[in-house]
Formats: C-alpha cells, sequence, structure tokens
C-alpha cells in the first residue's frame, strides 16, 4: 500500500490556480523534498496533505484513509512541524513537551525519549523564551515527534538557521531515516538540504509537477546538481524567493 496517495488535485482562492490537477504517489518509508519557487503552490499542496485545507477536487489518501472520513485516525499517525510554529515564552521545553504529550495519552517515557532524539537534554528545564532559533527547531521537531508519526511533514525546518544549527537538525533526520520507519514530506529553500537528507525529489511550480523522481535519475549532462536542475525548469533560484507562500 502506498503511504500517500494524491489523485488529480485542484486548489484555487479567488482568481489565483494555487494547484493545478497534481498526481503523486509516494511509498513508506521515503524522504521526499518538495521544491518550488514561492507561489509555485507546493506549500498549499502540503497543507492539503496536512489536512489544513480542503481540496476543491480530486482526493488525498494516506494509508489508505481520506480525511474526510477518517480524520481522528489520520491524526494519530502524522506529525507536522510548521515553519511558524509557536510555543508559551514562559513554559519549559519539558514542560511544553508534557503539555504536548498529553494530546497523545503518553507520558514521561516518551518525553524523554525525543528529548534525547533532539539533543536537548541540557536545555529541557528551560523556559522556551531563551531558546536559540536552533534550539526552536530542535522543539519544534521534538513535538512533531511524539506521537512516533509514519508520516512527517516539515515545512522549511531550517530556514533562518546558522550552519551547524541546521547540521544538527538534519543528523537528527538522518538517524530517522536510518531507522526506516517514518515517511518525511519535506519543503525546504535549500538545494543541499533537500540532496542530504531526501531520496527523491518532487519539483513543481505554477501548480503543477515539472519534474520528479531520485535525484540520480534527474541530473544529466545539462543539470548536474540540484541547483541547476532546478532554474532550467523555473528559470529562478529558490534564495531569490521573497514573494509570500501560497
Amino acid at each position: 500500500m502506498l503511504q500517500i496517495a494524491v489523485n488529480n488535485v485542484f486548489k484555487s482562492f479567488k482568481d489565483v490556480k494555487a494547484v493545478r490537477g497534481i498526481s503523486l504517489a509516494i511509498e513508506p518509508g521515503k524522504f521526499v523534498a518538495i521544491l518550488g519557487p514561492n507561489g509555485a503552490g507546493k506549500t498549499t499542496l502540503v497543507e492539503m496533505m496536512e489536512g489544513l485545507r480542503k481540496p476543491d477536487s480530486g482526493e488525498i489518501i494516506i494509508q489508505g484513509k481520506t480525511w474526510q472520513k477518517q480524520e481522528k485516525e489520520l491524526r494519530k499517525i502524522i506529525g507536522l512541524s510548521l515553519q511558524e510554529t509557536r510555543f508559551s515564552e514562559k513554559l519549559t521545553v519539558y514542560e511544553t513537551l508534557i503539555l504536548f504529550a498529553g494530546f497523545f495519552e503518553l507520558g514521561d517515557e516518551r518525553v524523554n525519549e525525543v528529548i534525547g532524539l533532539t539533543g536537548l537534554e541540557s536545555k529541557q528545564k528551560s523556559p522556551v523564551g531563551t531558546l536559540s532559533g536552533g534550539q526552536r527547531q530542535r522543539l519544534a521537531l521534538a513535538v512533531a515527534l511524539l506521537n512516533h508519526p509514519q508520516v512527517l511533514f516539515l515545512d522549511e525546518p531550517t530556514t533562518g538557521l546558522d550552519p551547524h544549527s541546521r547540521l544538527d537538525l538534519w543528523n537528527i533526520l538522518k538517524a530517522l531515516k536510518d531507522q526506516g520507519e517514518t515517511t518525511l514530506i519535506l519543503t525546504t529553500h535549500y538545494m543541499e538540504e533537500a540532496e542530504s537528507l531526501c531520496d527523491y525529489i518532487i519539483i513543481i511550480d505554477e501548480g503543477k509537477i515539472l519534474k520528479e523522481g531520485k535525484l540520480e535519475d534527474l541530473l544529466d549532462e545539462n543539470a548536474r546538481n540540484l541547483d541547476e536542475l532546478f532554474i532550467s525548469l523555473t528559470g529562478k533560484t529558490l534564495k531569490d524567493n521573497q514573494t509570500v507562500l501560497l
């Protein structure tokens, strides 16, 4: 069974056609990067996969279930970390994780596990308001991992982080990948992040998939790396994006 199937999905906002007939299939345990310029529709697509938006038409199936009929069951098997995740500044790291663990009827044992997994041991008694950007992103990831998600959605998880913090987060995700139990859907503005972490690349623009496949299958003499491939397909670079995401 496919982990995720997106079948001919459309989504518009007034006069803007954000997603135009996208279909894709994602196998269990794969780490998938969805890349596109700002306004390409990638955020809208992922939000529909996360159950945060409803498609105008088409269907999204996760492990044979749909958001329309089995939302409660799907919430139990997915984890997500949004780009603008916010937590109470006054709660400590440990208190924040205990709070979210309660939503899944989980206790101290799982909280301590994700603290160790995300390298937050030395910060577990620190108020969230004192954390650096990298530490906040690790906390957001820890929250997303609490329920042992079978599908994990990360929206630009390392945007704004220094290179050291970015590498720390990559190492956490690589360790998760090695376990082979989680499917990751990643949106990122860093080509090297997609290359380092992901098995499968999907490039979209203007609401449509331009190209998809394993990285080694996408590159050729005309596109020797992901940056060159992206520019050749879209005429744009991710780092130049300044407009608001759809």
